[in-house]
């Protein structure tokens, strides 16, 4: 529901301006004149309400789903692996030094790179 709704049927606002990025919107002039004509009900971007939506800016909503995702219950945590561009479960010890590394790894090259820059 959140996937479909976000990625599919989302508005935000882009310098004051509505704008759509969500593929079912932006692939569809019937759906799109529709949800910016002002006769769809369109709320404030809520991840548990099922409706088309609007944020103040594309930042919101991804903090808003991120905040969404910390609120389901269940044992383990995840994170998005932008190497493999998947979702990684953190599950054990294990699977957590992994993101430990690459996270190590990212900060050895920042650092190099600011070191160059004085």
């Amino acid at each position: 529901q959140c996937y479909f709704f976000t990625i599919e049927f989302g508005l935000c606002k882009q310098e004051g301006q509505l704008r759509a990025y969500g593929a079912g919107l932006l692939s569809s002039i019937g759906e799109l004149k529709h949800a910016l004509s002002g006769k769809a009900n369109v709320k404030t971007f809520d991840p548990k309400t099922t409706s088309y939506f609007v944020s103040e800016s594309f930042e919101e909503a991804k903090e808003k789903m991120r905040d969404f995702a910390k609120s389901i219950n269940r044992p383990f945590s995840v994170y998005f692996n932008p190497y493999t561009q998947s979702i990684e479960i953190l599950k054990d010890t294990r699977s957590i030094e992994n993101v430990v590394q690459d996270l190590r790894s990212d900060l050895n090259t920042v650092c190099d790179a600011l070191s160059k820059m004085n």
